[in-house]
């Protein structure tokens, strides 16, 4: 319970709404790879995503994945599927091992949602959600593949030590030459270096904020 406690969504309620939480609550671990849901599954859990990396991709036609957004711990995920009761309209994928929180949405709604604190976080994360959906038409028709390699690096630099090259430019829908050309040219520039971790280290921020702002 305590650890339940000490999810922001959570905080706020008593004793006894923690107890109630727990009890229709599972927490469950995963590994890397594997799917927490499939697009066009039921959504029958809010999902809450405590730890680990998580991708949601679409699939087009072609079987080719099309990045949409990953997500980091804590937060809620592919909530709008569970409000507007339709199926998920993307696949979640770990991209490492990680831990969700899967609480039973029906009884969540029945017994939670008059909670006043509970439903203005809610709307907080779904107002997040719109900005990311905002991000992903901005990266995928705005950016360059340098600008949006520039742009991963400066937020999410300390994944390049946790994830392969082929698995980073999966997420900005490139390929991994292209993925793997741009670094280099970067390290050239010394904009860029790499640490003895197989990590990155940012030398000149503000060139590579100029390269996508």
């Amino acid at each position: 319970m305590n650890r339940i406690k000490e999810i922001p969504f959570f905080s706020h309620l008593c004793d006894d709404g923690l107890k109630k939480l727990k009890d229709i609550s599972t927490i469950k671990k995963y590994n890397a790879k594997e799917l927490l849901f499939y697009e066009g599954d039921e959504p029958k859990y809010l999902h809450i995503l405590l730890d680990g990396v998580l991708k949601l991709y679409k699939t087009n036609h072609k079987g080719n994945q099309i990045f949409l957004h990953q997500f980091f711990p804590i937060s809620l995920v592919a909530e709008l599927a569970n409000f507007e009761s339709i199926p998920y309209p993307a696949t979640a994928e770990f991209v490492s091992s990680g831990e969700v929180m899967k609480i039973d949405y029906k009884k969540l709604e029945e017994g939670f949602f008059r909670n006043p604190d509970l439903s203005l976080q809610i709307i907080r994360s779904l107002v997040g959600k719109l900005k990311i959906m905002s991000e992903v038409i901005i990266n995928e028709v705005v950016l360059t593949s340098e600008a949006k390699i520039a742009k991963f690096l400066v937020e999410n630099s300390e994944l390049f030590a946790q994830l392969k090259n082929t698995q980073i430019a999966s997420l900005l829908n490139l390929t991994p030459e292209t993925l793997s050309r741009t670094l280099t040219k970067f390290k050239n520039k010394k904009l860029i270096l790499e640490d003895n971790m197989n990590g990155i280290l940012i030398l000149e921020k503000d060139k590579l904020l100029d390269l996508y702002n």
